[in-house]
């Protein structure tokens, strides 16, 4: 079998020198480039690092992009002229920048998904079973712990149980925001779903949704202990992306959830 000719971009954040590590000891693959949002004069496994450009991708079957996201959308740009495939793992888009993303996968294959975890997106679709499952009496809440360098709060999986919350009510996760804490000992239940987010020491990522009637609390929870899941899930995405037509897919699509 051919290998797949992988661009990773943000290869110096924690994940993606966790994929660098991955990929080189995954056999469907041969790692071809290595981008930065800034110039480096620097190599990594032998690659020289490029920022995001034409010239940086033209070689490549998929970019994985753990990025931000003004870059990710650079990027689309890019893959969108030369038909090359996105595997998104970066998160804190807005709403603007969604819809974006959307008008891109209309050219190009994109799986983008907030964790690449096969628990997590299991957990997702817990979720949604349990929303769909319990009357308006339950209350619900969602609470992450990540690193204390992770920038951005609620977390894209906290996002992502939350859209599986709103999918179970057939809503809007917009239409079900509530309130977004940080760093919090608690916080309490609303109308809406509130968001605890905690930032501190090193943890690679720990996920809590509760819904509470008053009379009993149902928790379903994720607690990740090696960052190699996520990029193995991203490589899994990747590899799975390859023959598939324009459009927008998700951890869900590839893991055949219903």
């Amino acid at each position: 079998m051919k290998k797949i000719n992988l661009a990773i971009s943000g290869c110096l954040g924690r994940m993606g020198q966790q994929l660098i590590k991955s990929s080189r000891t995954n056999k469907n693959f041969k790692l071809v480039t290595l981008t930065e949002n800034k110039i480096l004069n620097k190599k990594i496994a032998g690659i020289k690092l490029n920022l995001n450009t034409d010239e940086a991708f033209k070689n490549t079957d998929v970019i994985i992009d753990f990025t931000v996201p003004n870059c990710t959308l650079d990027i689309l740009k890019i893959a969108s002229k030369l038909k090359k495939r996105v595997v998104i793992g970066t998160t804190g888009f807005s709403q603007k920048e969604e819809v974006l993303i959307k008008k891109f996968s209309k050219k190009i294959p994109i799986l983008k998904a907030g964790n690449m975890s096969l628990g997590v997106n299991l957990l997702m679709y817990l979720t949604e079973i349990a929303s769909k499952s319990l009357d308006d009496e339950y209350l619900s809440k969602i609470f992450e712990i990540h690193h204390k360098h992770k920038k951005d709060y609620p977390s894209g999986t906290a996002l992502m149980l939350g859209k599986g919350i709103a999918d179970g009510k057939n809503k809007n996760l917009y239409n079900l925001m509530g309130k977004k804490f940080l760093n919090k000992k608690s916080f309490p239940y609303g109308k809406k779903i509130n968001f605890n987010s905690i930032r501190k020491g090193e943890i690679i990522g720990e996920h809590e949704v509760t819904f509470s009637s008053g009379k009993e609390v149902i928790k379903l929870n994720h607690e990740a202990f090696d960052r190699a899941l996520y990029s193995d899930g991203a490589l899994t995405a990747a590899k799975w992306l390859i023959n598939k037509k324009p459009g927008l897919y998700s951890m869900r699509d590839l893991l055949n959830f219903k």
